[in-house]
């Protein structure tokens, strides 16, 4: 279809005055193609540049507007080289100091010259300072200070504030009814046209609401955020419209497999876990692919389930693939199905990263030939050299540890390439409704939300870290009664060396003040190997003590382990927190977990270990996590890497997702051109959810 070459969306960004083919290369950075992309680069922020603040005002801290004449400039030479601008306006004197400049930017500070600056004043050497500031040479053209506040925008290398905002107010300029449709219905434009909610959001007046600007909450922003809202949902919406589209194999029931395996559980299945095998049989009979999303709290039973909902496409003869995020957790998989399933004659085969290449090739072939029936890996499963040969369930675990493109590529590995996998998937971090909605809108949702009888409610207590001799005290009785201990070593730093170092440190001091008792270490930088050898002489009661770093958040099932140590929990967020403390009170005996924590502990880090006190409900933690940390640390980086807003904010914008769900459901069946114009407008600039 030939699109009319007014609309904005076709206009490329070199259309604009003073965009060559240079900038138009750093503008794509930005993802800036086009004059529409130019106005839905939206500001993160304002500034108030309507006054001109004598220097004798000048407050530090503060950021403000200054006219002023350069009464010195010289390169001076300390620590780090810098040119040192000196300007006054009759009321005091400002140093200006560049680390980055060139030699034009040098020459062009002469004396005499008038400048407008804006830039935050710091207290320095000299008395007041600003680094960095944005300045312009003052001429008779020169326009009076602005009457709108000054937006800030996303930049990037060789793309200033400076150069951008002239080419805004083009783009701006080119805004018409008929090159930029309003295509949301317009009971949901909240009062404002598209064109009037843009000018106001990159020119607002002096007098608009600053706080609501900030927050994002003014009802022009809420316009923008709505419509972005709804393209997400039409990505989403697409995507599963897309996966839906494919065939599956439709796989019978598998009642006698399912009672063969249930008798060999030492307890029956839960009435949540029975509710949540009815909804996956349910998709599983009919030739769609099911995109199941299965939520639980930890200890809630979810492998069991998975082992179950696998019977399915096992008794049928296919075959099935389990991809978990760490090579602790497919081990830890590998050895419950193992036990579950090889005494039913079904061949449970690893495919490990840490396999050598004879192993490996052996595994492919098993693989490949179908001998291996049901298959666990990490991201090694979804590599080109593995070919199933009638992979027809996958099951998907922690699915926040992976992003929507690991979770496709194992689409593409269903039978003969023709057919897509059903796919169920797994996480025990509970994701609060919110976030649902928006980040796995285009999957079904179960939730298991009762856990097995015979639980004690794991105790949680805060022992600041002076107390350290007494925890050890605690774990050398506990162990010496024949039960077992974690000690998990964090740091503020991501860095998996450090992790390791701390862990290490540990390690060697715990070895000496219990040299009684086995302890094993374990850390992200061992190799898989090792780190297999160790969780398995703790999993089999060969060590008492376990030191780890946060490898052990997942999947690890060790009944005896009913003491759990958490170093520095004030700087891990609570829903890893409540991974971490799921890995004791997997029996019937009372558990506890030490939350040991550094002095002074602040107001912000109380309310939060608080909430750890208080209670063990999963979900109650994800929604206090999403609300102190936001979506990207709960969904986990690779989740919302592919859910970057521009002005759109899930937490703050939670209200409005029933109405964006139902508008995008409207748009797809009644008006499928506004829909495609809405992901071409927000989405297909950046990674297109729906290309999968």
């Amino acid at each position: 279809m030939t699109v009319s070459p007014d609309l904005l969306g076709q206009l490329p960004i070199t259309t604009l005055k003073g965009v060559g083919a240079a900038l138009a290369e750093k503008l794509m950075k930005l993802n800036i193609r086009t004059v529409q992309d130019m106005l839905f680069h939206l500001p993160r922020q304002y500034e108030d540049r309507s006054r001109i603040t004598p220097i004798g005002g000048l407050r530090p801290g503060l950021s403000a507007q200054v006219d002023a004449d350069v009464v010195l400039s010289d390169v001076v030479f300390g620590r780090r080289r810098s040119l040192v601008v000196k300007v006054q306006d009759g009321t005091g004197t400002l140093t200006l100091r560049f680390y980055h400049f060139n030699n034009a930017q040098k020459d062009a500070m002469a004396r005499g010259l008038r400048l407008r600056i804006f830039g935050e004043a710091r207290l320095g050497a000299t008395g007041i300072e600003m680094y960095h500031p944005e300045y312009s040479m003052i001429s008779d053209a020169m326009p009076p200070p602005s009457d709108t506040l000054t937006p800030i925008y996303p930049v990037t290398e060789g793309v200033t504030q400076l150069r951008l905002r002239p080419l805004m107010t083009q783009a701006l300029l080119r805004i018409s009814s008929s090159n930029l449709p309003d295509w949301l219905p317009s009971e949901e434009n909240r009062g404002w046209s598209l064109a009037a909610a843009l000018r106001f959001v990159h020119a607002p007046p002096n007098d608009a609401d600053r706080v609501a600007l900030v927050e994002g909450r003014h009802p022009a922003q809420q316009r923008l955020a709505f419509e972005e809202l709804v393209a997400h949902q039409l990505s989403l919406q697409k995507r599963r419209a897309e996966m839906r589209a494919h065939q599956a194999t439709a796989l019978p029931p598998a009642s006698d497999l399912q009672h063969k395996f249930l008798a060999t559980l030492p307890f029956p299945l839960t009435g949540a876990q029975q509710r949540v095998l009815k909804e996956i049989a349910a998709d599983v009979t009919t030739n769609h692919p099911m995109l199941r999303l299965v939520q639980g709290d930890v200890g809630a039973g979810k492998t069991v389930v998975a082992a179950m909902a696998a019977c399915h496409a096992l008794a049928a003869g296919k075959q099935v693939a389990l991809m978990a995020p760490t090579e602790i957790l497919a081990e830890q998989h590998a050895l419950n199905f193992a036990r579950w399933f090889e005494p039913l004659g079904i061949r449970v085969s690893s495919l490990l990263g840490r396999l050598g290449a004879k192993a490996r090739r052996e595994a492919n072939a098993e693989i490949a030939d179908g001998s291996a029936q049901m298959v666990i890996g990490t991201h090694a499963l979804f590599q080109d050299d593995v070919q199933f040969k009638n992979l027809a369930f996958v099951i998907i675990d922690e699915q926040h540890r992976f992003g929507v493109q690991q979770r496709m590529a194992l689409k593409r590995k269903g039978e003969g390439g023709l057919l897509a996998p059903h796919q169920l998937i797994m996480t025990a971090t509970p994701i609060p409704r919110t976030l649902a909605m928006s980040a796995y809108g285009d999957l079904d949702t179960s939730v298991i939300d009762e856990l097995p009888p015979g639980r004690t409610p794991i105790q949680t207590i805060l022992i600041p870290s002076e107390r350290r001799p007494e925890i050890v005290e605690r774990i050398r009785a506990q162990c010496l009664q024949g039960r077992q201990a974690y000690w998990v070593c964090t740091l503020i730093e991501e860095s998996e060396q450090l992790q390791a170092q701390a862990a290490e440190a540990t390690f060697a001091e715990l070895q000496i003040a219990l040299p009684e008792l086995g302890i094993g270490l374990v850390h992200g930088r061992l190799k898989a190997a090792e780190k297999a050898a160790v969780m398995q002489a703790f999993t089999q009661g060969e060590l008492q003590l376990l030191v780890a770093t946060t490898v052990i958040e997942v999947g690890v099932d060790v009944p005896r382990a009913t003491l759990m140590v958490i170093e520095n929990p004030e700087r891990l967020g609570l829903a890893q927190l409540h991974q971490l403390r799921g890995r004791v009170g997997r029996g019937a005996e009372q558990s506890f977990c030490v939350l040991l924590y550094q002095t002074p502990l602040g107001q912000l880090g109380r309310e939060r270990l608080g909430i750890m006190r208080e209670t063990t409900d999963g979900f109650r933690i994800a929604e206090k996590d999403l609300e102190l940390r936001g979506p990207g640390e709960v969904l986990g980086t690779r989740q919302t890497g592919e859910m970057s807003f521009r002005l759109a904010d899930l937490l703050r914008d939670a209200p409005l997702l029933p109405a964006v769900q139902t508008c995008a459901r409207v748009l797809l069946a009644e008006n499928p051109l506004a829909a495609e114009a809405l992901l071409t407008r927000w989405v297909a600039a950046r990674e297109h959810y729906a290309r999968v």
